[in-house]
């Protein structure tokens, strides 16, 4: 996983929560929380500091999941090239598509190892959207919040349904509707 998700992660963590929090939370973590945005790293290390940052906090690491996606969604998209695809995006739903089909492809040319999640998509129309998202990572829920945070960048309301196809997280229905 690449370190700007760790970055982003522990900025929010010390946002939010505190520096004290934080320092508790590596610690407990055993982690020096040394990460480079270009670097990659295991991504267990950053569950493991989620459900650290629970313990801490008493949230389920299922909602902070998802508050760091909607958090972290303006920074990544900050990091993007400024191409006239993405410029061109006008809606969230057109957004998730350019994830796979451009985004996804432009990090497996930059960094070869990366292993992203895959969008696999079922259905569409203008204000709806189905779609699985497959990952080894079983990150469905900072998916979510990305999705969330998309939407908030656009400023659409939208409604996002998600169904576990397998038991282990790794392949989720996201139903995306604008409102």
């Amino acid at each position: 996983m690449k370190g700007i998700i760790f970055t982003e992660f522990l900025d929010l963590v010390e946002e939010k929560f505190g520096l004290e929090t934080l320092d508790r939370v590596l610690d407990l973590a055993e982690d020096e929380g040394i990460y480079t945005s270009v670097g990659s790293y295991d991504h267990q290390k950053l569950v493991k500091l989620i459900v650290q940052l629970s313990r801490e906090t008493n949230i389920s690491p299922e909602v902070l999941q998802e508050v760091f996606g909607e958090c972290a969604f303006i920074k990544l998209y900050e990091t993007l090239p400024q191409k006239e695809s993405l410029q061109q995006c006008g809606t969230t739903l057109e957004f998730i598509r350019h994830v796979e089909h451009y985004i996804h492809v432009e990090v497996k040319k930059l960094y070869p190892d990366a292993n992203p999640p895959k969008f696999e998509f079922i259905d569409e129309t203008e204000s709806h959207l189905i779609f699985d998202y497959c990952s080894v990572r079983c990150m469905s829920h900072v998916c979510f919040g990305l999705i969330k945070g998309c939407a908030n960048h656009y400023d659409e309301t939208v409604n996002v349904e998600m169904t576990p196809n397998q038991d282990d997280a790794s392949r989720v229905r996201f139903a995306v509707s604008i409102m």
